[in-house]
């Protein structure tokens, strides 16, 4: 199951109470106060492993502890310490104050650990208090209570390459053509339900990650279909790859713009992310040329920018290609890694 979005509460350790307690021993008189003090209780830390892919772990969990300190003892013998609680998250995890919305991580890197809640302190034991005024204190402080905080996790797929298009317009196909990606693949809309990422080699030397959403419909960013759950999966992105069905009723300039404005609605900073357009199944298209050509009028150029005249506000190729005849699928991979290398 993939789970991208949780909502649970998370706690550290209460710390360990000190200890009132008195040396009590055969032909030791008045022995004085002994009591150690109480442990740390167990701290929160976050720690991104790359072998997670969901957040699947957390779903339907309400409360996270992490253990409390163990209270002090007699002979000046401390608590021992509480387990720290670590949260095991995948690579791409935001996590945010669910009370107010603030994003207070934003984990990334492999093998990251950082530390959320500090638990309590613990209490001192009562030989801490004794002094020539009280020499028999009966006290101890108590352990100080752990923090709370009700938290968000949302994760957010990190690909390279991020594919927009109406449902069936071939993206699944593309992404397990080109790709390891094995996605669901059937003659209907909103196959794909979840994000897939595929791994596409070019050559012995470079590759990149594609990212597979299910497809977008008009008025997703207002909450329609599937696309606005997953379009968050995209935003980490580093191109966007426009995919035009050339069979759709849809025309060629209807299908981007309306899922350039969808991209735009939903978030500014990715509608200007830089962006390329693949016109599919070509191989089933009689009049290719015809609206392929309209279709570059729109642009003022023929196919494909000069990566070092590239002008970011303009599609930084149109290509045809077809998955099933692998008719442009070459091309294709090599223009996405220039296109690549240059944003890097």
């Amino acid at each position: 199951m993939f789970v991208d979005s949780v909502k649970f509460s998370v706690k550290s350790g209460k710390g360990g109470a000190g200890c009132v307690s008195f040396r009590r021993e055969k032909h030791v008189i008045l022995g004085g106060p002994d009591g150690g003090d109480g442990g740390k209780g167990g701290d929160v830390y976050f720690f991104v492993d790359n072998n997670t892919h969901t957040l699947a772990f957390y779903k339907g969990k309400r409360v996270l502890k992490a253990q409390n300190g163990v209270g002090g003892k007699g002979r000046n013998m401390c608590g021992k310490k509480g387990e720290d609680l670590i949260l095991t998250v995948p690579p791409g995890t935001v996590v945010y104050d669910e009370e107010t919305s603030e994003v207070l991580f934003d984990l990334t890197k492999e093998g990251e650990k950082v530390l959320f809640l500090q638990g309590g302190k613990g209490g001192l034991g009562n030989t801490h208090f004794k002094n020539s005024v009280n020499q028999r204190p009966d006290y101890a402080q108590p352990g100080l209570p752990g923090e709370e905080k009700p938290i968000r996790l949302e994760l957010k797929l990190i690909a390279d390459v991020g594919l927009v298009g109406f449902p069936n317009v071939g993206k699944s196909t593309l992404i397990s053509t080109i790709s390891n990606a094995k996605p669901q693949i059937a003659n209907y809309e909103f196959t794909t339900l979840t994000p897939k990422l595929g791994m596409v080699e070019v050559d012995e030397f470079s590759s990149f990650v594609m990212a597979d959403i299910p497809g977008i419909i008009e008025g997703a960013s207002g909450g329609r279909g599937l696309g606005i759950e997953f379009l968050k999966h995209i935003e980490r992105t580093k191109i966007l790859l426009f995919m035009l069905d050339a069979t759709n009723y849809r025309d060629l300039k209807e299908q981007y713009s309306s899922l350039k404005q969808e991209i735009e609605n939903f978030s500014s900073n990715l509608a200007k992310s830089k962006f390329a357009i693949a016109i599919t199944k070509i191989d089933a298209c009689e009049n290719l040329d015809e609206i392929y050509n309209k279709f570059l009028e729109e642009f003022k150029f023929a196919k494909k920018q000069d990566i070092y005249e590239y002008d970011i506000n303009k599609p930084y190729f149109v290509m045809p290609i077809s998955s099933a005849t692998n008719e442009g699928i070459k091309e294709l991979k090599f223009s996405i890694l220039e296109l690549l290398n240059e944003v890097k």
